[in-house]
């Protein structure tokens, strides 16, 4: 069975409703002055902010969420199974690591995570609360049976 150890939505659905709710706002605003209330209008700015606000959050959804399962990790459009992730703990980035999901750089308001992975290869993992993935990333790999704990050879 999957289950979820961490996770973050990118934004949630609930930010469709702002654009109906600045209309609401509106037709009061002009109903306690006392003129006419142009209710056609109001509806029609509420279901445009909506219909702009949606593929906003759609977007957001898919390239901004991430996950940590028993399974691996998701970052935006990519995966990282579970027997990958070898060590998330005192590793250091180093310049030009690749980003997980996708991108160029860390979103803008994340905060980047260095994992290694069992190759040596290390990549940034990103994150609203970085300690919390950090955390549920650790315990990925504490649970992980296809690791072996056998010190370097180096």
């Amino acid at each position: 069975m999957d289950r979820t150890l961490y996770s973050e939505p990118g934004v949630r659905w609930t930010a469709l409703v702002w654009g109906p709710l600045f209309a609401v706002l509106g037709a009061l605003a002009e109903l306690a002055t006392g003129g006419p209330v142009h209710v056609v209008g109001w509806v029609l700015v509420g279901v445009g902010l909506a219909a702009l606000t949606l593929p906003w959050v759609y977007a957001r959804r898919r390239f901004l969420s991430l996950a940590v399962t028993t399974h691996g990790l998701r970052q935006g459009r990519e995966n990282v199974p579970a027997a990958r992730i070898a060590e998330v703990a005192d590793v250091g980035a180093p310049a030009g690591a690749k980003v997980l999901g996708g991108g160029w750089a860390v979103p803008r308001k994340y905060d980047e995570l260095p994992v290694q992975l069992d190759d040596g290869t290390v990549v940034l993992a990103w994150a609203r609360d970085v300690e919390s993935l950090r955390t549920a990333l650790g315990e990925l790999v504490a649970a992980n049976p296809d690791r072996e704990d056998q010190p370097d050879e180096r």
